[in-house]
């Protein structure tokens, strides 16, 4: 891809967290020509110190002040930060992306999935949005369908794993694995019951119309990413005692009929999906395999016979890297190659004029 290779300032908020730390490694990894890396968290957090291509960077703290000059910043801190925050960031000229459910839903704020709407990205105002773990390695392989034969109905029902909650929820499951092996009783702290060995249909918060929110987000969200606001689509959220990957069964109706071979060669013409389908050899996609890698996995890819156009598939992804962090970074390398970058375009207006193009 090329893009303007002079280094901007770039701030990561929530850089202590489990998907903030994993932003930080993503940037290195890609090589995002980044002049200034500011890693931004809670005044409780600042201080700390995070590791960063072979540097230890001190955190300082989120305050609106600490936007000034900062041409993208990456939000990872959870909705009320975001809320509060994001405007401020944006005030100052900064493009920020997002991770949060605070911006998605907005008209005016675009939600971007990198291989299927970054057009998107050029209408924003200053904010996109970066989807739900599930909805980010679910929205490409739907894509695949949808410019294909269409879609008429979507059922997924997700298995989820506990780093999706955070660092704490890593630490109970791996305490109530060693409390089971000694014979102890398991201690529960961030989720209702214990999830080591265990399968919980409860992700977020329940909602009047009987789903929790998060499957909800995976409904609302497809909507708005694939374009299609009336799609008809169904999500049961399940948290499953793995640490890394979200895996999900899927279940399409397509509008006109296609095969599973077709199927496949659909899937593998995205860029950034992997088909993993030979179950005769056991070779399909697995959480485990997925995990530390930026690539959404399918398999299991067969006709649904339970209707005249169906499809059923499984998909895997780490939900840490292009479930929230790597899609974030993809977000912003497009934005740099298009010059979408609301700060950078503003510096270079002639006169020094504040308005940005």
């Amino acid at each position: 891809m090329s893009r303007d290779p002079r280094p901007l300032t770039v701030a990561v908020v929530g850089a202590t967290g489990v998907v903030g730390r994993t932003m930080v490694q993503v940037l290195v990894e890609r090589r995002f020509p980044v002049g200034e890396l500011r890693l931004l968290a809670s005044g409780r957090s600042a201080g700390s110190t995070v590791s960063a291509d072979g540097r230890t960077l001190t955190v300082g703290e989120a305050t609106p002040e600490a936007f000034d000059g900062v041409d993208i910043a990456l939000f990872s801190a959870g909705t009320e930060v975001s809320h509060r925050l994001a405007p401020e960031a944006a005030a100052r000229g900064a493009t920020v992306i997002d991770n949060s459910n605070a911006w998605r839903m907005e008209a005016t704020v675009p939600l971007i999935v990198s291989q299927v709407n970054p057009d998107d990205g050029e209408w924003h105002e200053g904010i996109i949005a970066n989807p739900n773990c599930s909805t980010m390695q679910l929205a490409p392989v739907l894509m695949a369908i949808r410019d294909r034969v269409g879609i008429e109905r979507v059922v997924v029902d997700t298995y989820q794993s506990v780093s999706g909650t955070g660092a704490e929820a890593l630490a109970e499951l791996e305490s109530q694995i060693r409390a089971h092996v000694a014979g102890e009783p398991k201690v529960t702290t961030v989720y209702p019951h214990p999830i080591a060995f265990n399968a919980l249909p409860e992700i977020d918060v329940f909602l009047d119309n009987g789903y929790t929110r998060e499957e909800w987000k995976v409904v609302t969200e497809c909507r708005k990413i694939l374009h299609l606001p009336g799609l008809r689509i169904s999500c049961t959220a399940v948290r499953v005692p793995v640490f890394v990957s979200h895996s999900e069964a899927v279940h399409v109706e397509t509008t006109k009929p296609m095969s599973a071979p077709e199927a496949r060669r659909a899937f593998a013409a995205v860029p950034g999906v992997v088909v993993m389908d030979d179950p005769a050899a056991h070779v399909y996609p697995i959480a485990t395999e997925a995990a530390g890698k930026d690539e959404v996995y399918v398999g299991r890819i067969r006709t649904d016979p339970s209707v005249d156009c169906g499809l059923a598939f499984w998909v895997v992804s780490d939900n840490l890297r292009k479930g929230a962090a790597t899609n974030a970074v993809e977000i912003a390398e497009v934005l740099l190659a298009r010059g979408w970058v609301r700060a950078r375009s503003r510096r270079e207006v002639p006169g020094g004029a504040e308005e940005a193009s």
